[in-house]
């Protein structure tokens, strides 16, 4: 009986929410655990893959009926949020906002900026999420809703990140992205305003990668 009920807990969250690799374990006291971001060490972890049957019966994409906390702001363009028994990280899909970067290294102009705007649209927000699938560092690629208000386009509409110029989901609507984009430079504002002297964040990766 416990593993048909974890299993069909499983189900559900898997069916309601996400693409991507899902970690469970079981910790000493007996209870279960759920996760897409990296498990603990020192636990008998279990992995599903995208491979896997459950992956391919997940035909919706939009969570409107759930929503999420958000946990943490990282930067422009990366949250952390908790749902469905889970915390994982969240790249907004079809974004590129500029780098913020640790251990004394150099951030990029507008960086800051970036991240305190996304804080004031997110902080202590719950949230809901249209999911495209699974992206590099296994987070969840992802449009972000409040109160059905696209919270990608309004970074790139603010002028605080660009449309991302590497492989875009296919389902992505990506020509309202670039309507935005093209508003923001038309008014020089935020990233904008460098003219000549802006770099692009994949540009500014290459030339400052992290130690």
């Amino acid at each position: 009986m416990q593993k048909k009920i974890s299993a069909l807990l499983l189900a559900l969250f898997l069916s309601c929410f996400l693409y991507g690799n899902i970690y469970f374990w079981t910790d000493e006291t007996g209870t279960r655990h759920y996760s897409n971001t990296s498990p603990p060490s020192g636990e008998n972890v279990q992995e599903l893959e995208e491979s896997h049957e459950i992956f391919k019966k997940i035909t919706a994409l939009e969570n409107k009926g759930h929503h999420f906390k958000v946990l943490r702001i990282y930067d422009g363009d990366t949250i952390q949020v908790k749902g469905l028994g889970l915390v994982f990280k969240v790249r907004m899909v079809g974004i590129d906002a500029p780098e913020i970067q640790y251990d004394g290294q150099q951030s990029q102009p507008f960086s800051q900026k970036a991240k305190a705007y996304l804080i004031t649209l997110l902080e202590n927000k719950n949230i809901h999420l249209k999911s495209y699938g699974t992206g590099g560092y296994n987070r969840q690629l992802a449009e972000v809703f409040v109160n059905n208000e696209n919270i990608n386009l309004k970074m790139i509409r603010a002028g605080l990140a660009e449309v991302y110029t590497g492989k875009r989901p296919k389902h992505l609507n990506s020509q309202r992205y670039l309507d935005e984009e093209a508003f923001a430079k038309r008014a020089g504002i935020g990233i904008w305003a460098q003219g000549n002297a802006y770099k692009s964040p994949r540009i500014w990766r290459k030339e400052h990668p992290r130690k």
